[in-house]
C-alpha cells in the first residue's frame, strides 16, 4: 500500500468513527426508556445481599456495570449530572443553585427532537409542585424541576404512571425516601422494587424497552454504585468499564441520536452491551 493510499484510508476510517464518543452506528433505539434512581448504597451493601434478592435477580439477568460511580456528594449534584451533564454548588440545597435553569438537558433535547418526556416522583403532591419537601417526596431527588425549560406538565407523581403503551419517550421513575433507600432499609426497597417492576420489566421484554437501575452515590471510597440495563437489547453479563452519571446520560442522548448536554459532550457512550 502506498504512503498516500494508507493515508486516504486512515482519514475514512477516522470519519467513519466519528469524534471521541460519538454514538456507533449500531447502537439501538429503544421504543422507550425507563430510568429508576434509588439511594445511597455501595455495591458491596447490595451484591450477594440476602436482604436484596430481588434486586440481585436483576444484576443476574441484566447488563451489570462492576465499575459504575456516583459523580460527587451529596445526592443533588448525581441527579442533576445524570440528567443534564451539570452540577450544582449548594449540595442538596433547595433549590439548586450554580446551574443555568434554561440549560439543555435531557427533557429538553428530546423535545426538540420531537419525543417525549417525564419524571414520575412517588409522593409528589400534584403535577408541576416545585416545593421541597412534602411528607416522603424529596424535590433533590427531582432534578427536573430545577429547570425552566421543562413543563410543569412532564413532572408528575408516580401514581400518575401511565398505562405501559402510553408512556413517554424517556421516563424516570423516583421512589420517596423510604422506599428508595435514603431513610428506609435494603430490604424495604428491594420489597418495593420487587412489587412496582416485574410487569413493567415483562412488558419491557416484548415492547422493545430498556429500564436502567442505578443509585445516585455510594458511600465507598470511590463512591461506587450498582448501575443495571435491562431489555430485550442488552446483552446479560459483568461489564467492567469505568463509568459514571454523565456516561449514562451521553448513553440515553445517543440512543436518541440527541444533543450533548452539559458534560456529556465530553464523555462515552456505554457501547459494549448490546445485542
Amino acid at each position: 500500500m502506498s504512503t498516500r493510499t494508507a493515508i486516504l484510508t486512515m482519514l475514512a476510517c477516522a470519519l467513519l468513527a466519528g469524534p471521541l464518543g460519538a454514538a456507533p452506528r449500531e447502537l439501538p433505539r429503544p421504543a422507550h426508556v425507563i430510568v429508576i434512581v434509588d439511594e445511597n448504597k455501595a455495591p458491596w451493601q447490595l451484591v450477594g445481599n440476602r436482604d436484596a434478592p430481588y434486586i440481585n435477580a436483576l444484576i443476574a439477568r441484566g447488563a451489570f456495570f462492576t465499575d459504575s460511580h456516583g459523580v460527587m456528594h451529596p445526592s443533588l449534584p448525581n441527579y442533576l449530572a445524570l440528567f443534564a451533564g451539570v452540577t450544582n454548588t449548594n449540595g442538596d440545597g433547595c433549590p439548586a443553585t450554580g446551574i443555568d435553569p434554561g440549560a439543555p438537558n435531557l427533557a429538553s433535547e428530546l423535545h426538540d427532537a420531537h419525543q417525549t418526556f417525564a419524571g414520575y416522583s412517588e409522593g409528589l403532591p400534584h403535577m408541576g409542585f416545585t416545593g421541597c419537601w412534602a411528607g416522603n417526596y424529596a424535590r433533590k431527588h427531582a432534578p427536573w424541576v430545577a429547570f425552566s425549560n421543562v413543563a410543569p406538565s412532564q413532572n408528575l407523581s408516580l401514581s400518575a404512571f401511565p398505562s405501559y403503551d402510553k408512556l413517554p419517550t424517556v421516563a424516570f421513575v423516583v421512589p420517596d425516601v423510604e422506599d428508595d433507600m435514603h431513610n428506609g432499609s435494603i430490604g424495604e426497597g428491594d420489597v418495593w422494587l420487587a412489587k412496582w417492576l416485574p410487569p413493567l420489566l415483562a412488558w419491557a421484554e416484548k415492547h422493545d424497552t430498556l429500564i436502567v437501575l442505578t443509585w445516585d452515590e455510594g458511600f465507598d471510597l470511590h463512591n461506587t454504585i450498582v448501575t443495571v440495563f435491562l431489555g430485550p437489547m442488552v446483552r446479560p453479563g459483568k461489564y467492567p468499564e469505568h463509568i459514571d452519571h454523565v456516561n449514562v446520560l451521553r448513553t440515553l442522548e445517543d440512543l436518541y441520536r440527541l444533543p450533548h448536554a452539559g458534560r456529556s459532550g465530553q464523555a462515552l457512550s456505554i457501547i459494549d452491551c448490546w445485542r
